[in-house]
C-alpha cells in the first residue's frame, strides 16, 4: 500500500522552478531516500508533502489524505524531526518530551522512546547539555512521540561521529522492522546505502534517477555508490542553500 504518493508535482518561486514534474511513490514500511546538491530541491519537496507550502501543479497524497486541506488529521499520523530544531535554552529532556506529547491524542510513551534510544539517563538533563549525538535520538523521539504512521527525517546525522551515525542507524532499522514508513534526506552515501530501500535523486528540481542504490550504480560507469551519485548530480553547489 502506498503511504506516500506524489504526481507531476511542481513548484516555482517566481521564474525558478525549484521542483519540477516530479513523481515519487513509497509503500508502506519503506525507507525512501531524497538525494541532491543544496538548492536541488528536497526540503521544498518535503514542505510540499507536508502541505507548510503550496505547490503550483500536481498532486500529493500521504496516507490517503490531501496535505493541503487535511493537514489537521495528518498531524495526528505523521513525524517530523527537521535538520535545525530550535527549544528554549533551560528546558528538559523531559520537560520536551511532556510538552510535544501533550500536542497529540494518542502520543507513544515518551519514557519508553527514551529508554529504546538509550537516553532514559538524559531526562533531567536540559537540552542544550547533550551531545551532538544525543541531540539528534532526542530529536528522532520527538519524531515519533505522535505514534506516527510515516516519519520524514531531514539530515539525521549531519555533524554526529561515526559511532553515533551508526546508533542512529540502529534504531531507525528496528523501526522500520515494526513497519514504519521512514522518508529521509541525507549527504551520506553510507548512510542511504545502509537504510534506503529505494531513492531519488534531484537535480535543479528535477529527478535524474528514481530507483534502488544496486540499479543506481548499475546504470552508472562506477562500482561504488558515491561515485555514481556525484556522476548523476555533477555534484555543483546551487546559490539557493534552502530550497
Amino acid at each position: 500500500m502506498e503511504t506516500i504518493k506524489i504526481n507531476a508535482l511542481c513548484k516555482s518561486y517566481g521564474n525558478a522552478q525549484a521542483v519540477n514534474n516530479l513523481s515519487i511513490s513509497v509503500e508502506r514500511g519503506e525507507v525512501f531516500g531524497l538525494l541532491g546538491a543544496n538548492g536541488a530541491g528536497k526540503s521544498t519537496t518535503i514542505e510540499c508533502v507536508l502541505g507548510t507550502k503550496k505547490f503550483s501543479n500536481g498532486s500529493i497524497s500521504i496516507l490517503g489524505m490531501n496535505p493541503q486541506t487535511e493537514r489537521k488529521e495528518l498531524f495526528e499520523r505523521v513525524g517530523v524531526q527537521f535538520q535545525e530544531s530550535n527549544y528554549q535554552d533551560k528546558i528538559t529532556v523531559a520537560e520536551l518530551c511532556e510538552v510535544t506529547q501533550a500536542l497529540y491524542k494518542h502520543p507513544s510513551d515518551y519514557v519508553a522512546l527514551l529508554k529504546q534510544f538509550g537516553l532514559s539517563d538524559k531526562s533531567k538533563s536540559q537540552v542544550n547539555e547533550l551531545s551532538g549525538g544525543q541531540k539528534q535520538r532526542l530529536f528522532i523521539i520527538l519524531a515519533l512521540i505522535p505514534n506516527p504512521d510515516v516519519v520524514f527525517l531531514d539530515e539525521l546525522t549531519t555533524g554526529l561521529d561515526a559511532r553515533a551515525r551508526r546508533e542512529v542507524w540502529k534504531c531507525l532499522s528496528d523501526l522500520k522492522k515494526r513497519g514504519l514508513t521512514i522518508f529521509l534526506t541525507s549527504h551520506f552515501m553510507d548512510e542511504i546505502e545502509a537504510l534506503c530501500d529505494k531513492i531519488c535523486i534531484l537535480k535543479k528540481g528535477t529527478s535524474i534517477f528514481y530507483g534502488t542504490v544496486q540499479e543506481a550504480i548499475s546504470k552508472s560507469p562506477f562500482q561504488k555508490f558515491e561515485e555514481a551519485y556525484l556522476w548523476y548530480t555533477d555534484e555543483e553547489e546551487c546559490n539557493n542553500e534552502n530550497i
